[in-house]
């Protein structure tokens, strides 16, 4: 199997999605920095690092959804970038099992590709 890179920010969740239809748990966190926070689900305490990453998208990968995502804003200053957009995750029969508006913020990785820094799937989230 070949191995995804995030050639820009945008690419990511298409390779995110890509990873998931493959069943590659694996894959997907070479998708996400090394210091990253993960706030999905949204009325849970944050995922940090790559354990964290595997923690979150392991429940996705019996599923094998597709990834849906519309960009609505980029920013890339250097090796950061600020991204927002409206996602779906669709199962293979059809059905939208999630979906929301993101914040996120990116980093280019080792390996030259960019991966999630933060990822906020559902904007960010609320503290006092």
């Amino acid at each position: 199997m070949s191995k995804l890179i995030a050639k820009t920010p945008s690419e990511i969740a298409h390779c995110v999605s890509e990873y998931l239809q493959r069943g590659d748990l694996d894959g997907i966190t070479t998708l996400f920095h090394p210091d990253c926070q993960i706030f999905f689900p949204p009325d849970q305490p944050q995922s940090k690092g790559i354990e964290g990453a595997r923690d979150v998208f392991s429940s996705f990968l019996e599923i094998k959804p597709s990834i849906q995502s519309e960009i609505l804003s980029e920013v890339i200053i250097g090796d950061i970038a600020l991204l927002s957009a409206r996602w779906k995750a669709i199962s293979p029969e059809g059905e939208v099992i999630s979906e929301g508006t993101s914040i996120e913020v990116a980093k280019k990785l080792e390996n030259g590709g960019w991966g999630y820094l933060i990822d906020c799937p559902n904007g960010l989230p609320y503290r006092l």
